[in-house]
């Protein structure tokens, strides 16, 4: 059985920024396994610009930004296999993977990180209710369609969901001269970036509707029309708010789920706040010397806070196959509260944080003026205000060493609007 230093399953963003920080580190041994044909995971298909702002200083599309690591990888011993799936990790950092070129085979390494990316939420997943009819797809699979294959998947659009890739759809398809006719939110506020609301939706003329849903299909063959209703508070349709749209397709994005089925074989402790491992502040799951990064962790918002997330966790399994596990006895739970909804990492050891680390969350409804609170007990250890949040857009906050110096057996994180 060959042995690598690091196997990292999963070529996106994710996967090739912790290979590139590991190698850099000094790790001479890596392999990358990738499922798709190409390096690059779904940025292959993101042809929109807006990639790279924040780790390149420039503003690129989807297929560049995963360019630019693929070359950077390129003057390195790092070792990529393509159209490799894998298939079972152990504990014992075993990987079984299966392609075309090796067949079904084995291979061991001293450190892993989990990068395999996230998927959409079908229509299942929601339990639309009216006909089983064709024209109902995914907002990724359209963009798959059109973007890689060259396919239209309709003329007159309606999208539920105000998930990112589902406003960006509602731009892309608008170009290629298809008409959307709505863009339908279930909750009383967008899933999306603000940015992706005003440049996909309001500049094209697309009008969003809010708590909102889908209430019926109707088509035999082929999607012929749906019926959209408002939603009370408990989000349960109110009779005599219907509207009919006469569409022959419904794209839906409607939420990301972390791709973890390898996570759970293993044995890693899930959150099921995140539906992603519990990770210490190094990125390290509960199985020693076993990492996770990107979208399998958290769903992100931008690939370029992907790749900071992932470069740490490649430099920290670097570190653990050079200097053997960290000792740190004593463990920080960090627990959400109130607006949010959860944080990562879930756990802290002060004395490995070096500086300090950053914990990320997001909140459950829009706020303004609101001050975050961490707490160790009863007592506040740090406070911190932002103008807004909202649910499509990760917030983080930093905590340096000396404040998690004075904290004991677990830290709170909450959100609050300040009273006027």
């Amino acid at each position: 059985m060959r042995e690598y230093e690091l196997i990292v399953i999963g070529g996106g963003p994710a996967g090739l920024a912790a290979a590139l920080a590991a190698w850099e580190k000094g790790l001479k041994s890596i392999l990358i396994l990738e499922r798709d044909t190409a390096l690059g995971g779904i940025l292959n298909q993101c042809v929109h610009n807006g990639f790279g702002l924040h780790r390149f200083k420039e503003e690129l599309t989807g297929p560049e930004y995963a360019g630019r690591y693929v070359d950077l990888l390129q003057g390195t011993g790092v070792q990529a296999k393509t159209d490799a799936m894998a298939l079972e990790v152990t504990k014992d950092k075993v990987v079984r993977y299966v392609c075309p070129a090796d067949g079904c085979r084995s291979v061991r390494a001293k450190a892993i990180v989990l990068a395999m990316g996230c998927r959409e939420r079908a229509r299942g997943a929601v339990s639309i209710p009216g006909a089983r009819c064709s024209g109902i797809l995914t907002a990724g699979a359209a963009q798959r369609f059109v973007n890689i294959e060259g396919q239209m998947v309709g003329r007159r659009v309606v999208i539920l969901g105000s998930g990112d890739i589902g406003l960006i759809m509602a731009r892309r398809i608008t170009l290629e001269g298809a008409r959307v006719l709505a863009c339908v939110e279930l909750m009383p506020c967008s899933s999306g970036l603000n940015r992706n609301i005003v440049q996909c939706l309001h500049d094209f003329d697309i009008p969003l509707y809010l708590s909102h849903t889908v209430t019926d299909i109707v088509g035999r063959d082929r999607l012929e029309r749906v019926v959209v209703s408002a939603v009370d508070e408990n989000r349960r349709p109110v009779p005599g708010t219907e509207k009919i749209f006469d569409c022959d397709t419904l794209l839906l994005s409607v939420g990301l789920l972390p791709e973890n089925e390898l996570t759970r074989a293993l044995g890693a402790e899930l959150d099921p706040r995140t539906n992603g491992a519990v990770v210490y502040e190094n990125m390290e799951t509960s199985v020693p010397g076993v990492f996770a990064c990107g979208n399998v962790l958290q769903v992100h918002d931008l690939v370029d806070f992907v790749s900071d997330e992932s470069g740490r966790a490649g430099a920290a399994a670097a570190e653990y196959v050079l200097c053997g596990e960290a000792a740190s006895p004593r463990v920080l739970d960090v627990r959400n509260s109130g607006a949010v909804t959860y944080t990562v990492p879930q756990r802290i050891r002060p004395e490995a944080v070096g500086k300090g680390v950053t914990v990320f969350f997001r909140v459950s409804r829009v706020m303004k003026d609101a001050v975050i609170r961490v707490r160790s007990g009863e007592r506040q250890i740090a406070r911190f205000r932002r103008e807004r949040m909202a649910p499509g857009e990760m917030e983080h906050i930093f905590l340096p060493e000396k404040l998690l110096s004075q904290a004991e057996g677990s830290l709170t994180v909450s959100a609050e609007e300040e009273a006027q």
